[in-house]
């Protein structure tokens, strides 16, 4: 009989598969033609207005959260809710920021739990308010603990196995995989992930994100140390390009994977500078969940059934490029 655990695993590493085929698809382009300024058409529901806010622990010059924001925005307009969005790198100022949600009576709360400790105080308050919380992206595990209606996302630690078993299929022998932010719970699973599925060696190195020149040295000065580096697996999308660019000075022959997807990763695919990339769909992750809300409050319902609603993961490589260039253009893939 399967473990829940292993039903789950093996459920989201269908949705690998699935996902990937259908970035392939060439179906529907009628309604894609509709839908090229960004996701419009339709006059919303006449439902009373709703304000939701969404805290993220990211979010600063990060194109993932942009991509975010923008599927948020589209449902909050279709929903009509007035979308209200911040964010905080620090555990303690993501949690002041729910904390302030709270104090203007909102209708619903969409929260990243990357450090999740710090949030379950907060999110206790949020309960005991009788405000709708849904989580995004980010400590899937911990979201039902913390009473969020469901979460939206991706299993990390699936993902990083998907990663790791393509890397053992390239041929690869020994990962540097590429920790931008310290603390991030869902930043670990991912090399954890790797480290499970790969056959050969992985190395964690940790990175300051928010500082790209010291980040891009880090990189370099790694593969210039340790020749036996045959890849590298950056944990999101900037830091594939930093990743990119420490392989060229340091004239190493290493392959470059990434986590994410946006307009530059799809360039890098197409130049093979990147081989493949992880998409979780971070659009579809900020549209459900204010839909998610709305529909809660609408019709009292609930995605997931106390379990994660998954998002991603699908690989997507140079052969994917033709139908996302017009998506990642836009800037909702």
């Amino acid at each position: 009989m399967l473990t829940t655990r292993t039903a789950r695993t093996a459920a989201a590493l269908a949705a690998v598969i699935a996902l990937a085929a259908g970035c392939s698809d060439s179906g529907g382009k009628d309604y894609e033609d509709k839908m090229d300024d960004g996701g419009g058409g339709g006059s919303g529901v006449n439902t009373p207005r709703l304000k939701i806010a969404m805290v993220t622990h990211s979010g600063e010059g990060d194109t993932f959260w942009d991509i975010v924001r923008s599927g948020a925005k589209q449902a909050a307009k279709k929903d009509n809710v007035d979308f209200l969005y911040s964010n905080d790198k620090e555990a303690k100022g993501q949690a002041e920021l729910v904390q302030a949600a709270i104090d203007k009576k909102v209708d619903g709360i969409i929260v990243t739990l990357a450090k999740p400790q710090a949030m379950k105080p907060v999110l206790a308050k949020a309960k005991a308010a009788g405000i709708p919380v849904v989580s995004i992206n980010s400590g899937s595990e911990f979201s039902a603990k913390f009473g969020a209606l469901s979460h939206i996302g991706q299993e990390e630690s699936v993902a990083g196995e998907a990663v790791g078993t393509k890397l053992t299929e390239d041929g690869r022998k020994k990962v540097l995989c590429v920790i931008h932010e310290q603390g991030n719970v869902s930043l670990e699973q991912r090399c954890a992930g790797v480290k499970k599925a790969f056959k050969g060696t992985v190395e964690n190195l940790n990175v300051e994100g928010t500082n790209a020149p010291a980040s891009q040295s880090s990189i370099e000065a790694k593969l210039q140390a340790d020749k036996d580096i045959d890849a590298v697996v950056a944990l999101g999308a900037p830091v594939a390009a930093l990743a990119v660019k420490a392989k060229e000075d340091a004239s190493s022959e290493a392959e470059i994977a990434t986590f994410d997807l946006n307009a530059e990763v799809v360039k890098r695919l197409k130049a093979k500078e990147v081989t493949f990339a992880v998409d979780q769909q971070p659009y579809l992750q900020g549209y459900e969940a204010v839909d998610l809300l709305w529909l809660y409050k609408y019709n009292a319902d609930v995605l997931g059934g106390g379990k994660p609603v998954f998002t991603g993961p699908a690989l997507v490589t140079e052969k994917d490029v033709p139908r996302l260039e017009k998506y990642t253009a836009r800037g909702t893939r």
